[in-house]
């Protein structure tokens, strides 16, 4: 297991490095101009000579790959920069902004894995039946639609319809303070809806995985022992069934951090939806490359853990092969 997220842990670095590059050179080809958006309305009556100095403090000025080198070392020794147009330090926008994003996207990772898994072992175990016909249904619409459709809808129905929900933000209006019920009320429709957009893959590859372990020989020798079908169910189809089921830990992140993005600009979510969208559609150097390398660690880390939990599942596999 060391050895191997050793040699992750290495193969990440170049990744990092050209993925922080890209997002200089693609920053560098935008049709968007930094300056502007840093000095606003004051920029349509400043001076070139103005423009050009506040360039040059914003190190906007500089070739592309100084530019990044430049970036590159304050960032290994700490310091991701002050952003351009949020005029605050990068690591503190991003502190802020983290831990609620970590919270509604494992929130809705659970909803997807618990509610994924005991719908995939209800239809995997009688297919074609009448549970099997009705979720797998579900499971190719909910598939189709996009996480902010989805969201949309739960706040009509659930915020505005009904009124037992609140539509958006992390406190009630009004409020000054923050408390766990208030969080806790106001992450139930985010987390619900980005949960319910990744509930399809983890449903049928559960499905699918129960359903042919329920086929194979050690089952059936299992069932002709006369165990209980709750143990045959639990102990012998669902482990060898969740299997599969492992390896979308890591190819799910991706688009759980895209689903996140956009759950949380519908809700009001206070995490980095804002800023990611501020930074990409200003052009914000530092905000930008900070809140790409810590997207793709994020894959990186998820397709880790798929490969360790699928290790543990099946020591088959092994670590170091």
């Amino acid at each position: 297991m060391a050895r191997m997220t050793g040699r992750r842990a290495l193969a990440a670095v170049p990744v990092l490095l050209g993925v922080t590059l890209a997002v200089f050179a693609v920053a560098e080809a935008s049709p968007f101009d930094p300056v502007k958006a840093y000095a606003g309305t004051a920029g349509l009556t400043a001076s070139q000579e103005n423009l050009d100095q506040l360039r040059a403090n914003l190190g906007v000025d500089r070739p592309l790959l100084t530019h990044w080198w430049e970036w590159l070392t304050s960032a290994l020794a700490g310091d991701l920069g002050d952003s351009a147009v949020l005029r605050r330090p990068v690591t503190e926008v991003i502190g802020e902004r983290l831990g609620w994003s970590v919270l509604l996207a494992a929130t809705a990772f659970a909803v997807a894995l618990a509610l994924g898994t005991l719908l995939g072992v209800l239809a995997g175990r009688r297919r074609g039946g009448l549970v099997d016909r009705a979720v797998s249904s579900a499971a190719y619409t909910l598939e189709a639609a996009p996480a902010f459709w989805l969201g949309l809808l739960a706040v009509w129905f659930f915020a505005l319809k009904l009124g037992v929900l609140p539509a958006g933000g992390l406190t009630d209006t009004g409020s000054d303070t923050v408390t766990a019920g208030q969080i806790a009320r106001h992450l139930v429709l985010p987390a619900l809806v980005l949960g319910l957009s990744q509930l399809p893959w983890f449903f049928l590859y559960v499905r699918q995985g129960v359903g042919d372990a329920l086929e194979e020989d050690p089952v059936r020798g299992a069932r002709a022992r006369g165990l209980r079908e709750r143990t045959v169910l639990t102990g012998h189809a669902l482990r060898s069934g969740m299997l599969p089921m492992l390896t979308l830990v890591g190819s799910r992140v991706p688009e759980l951090i895209t689903g996140a993005l956009l759950v949380e600009t519908v809700f009001s979510w206070p995490g980095i939806a804002a800023a990611t969208v501020t930074a990409a559609t200003s052009v914000d150097f530092p905000l930008l490359a900070a809140l790409t390398v810590l997207a793709t660690a994020a894959v990186l880390l998820g397709n880790l853990l798929s490969d360790l939990l699928y290790g543990l599942a099946d020591p088959r596999a092994g670590f170091d092969g």
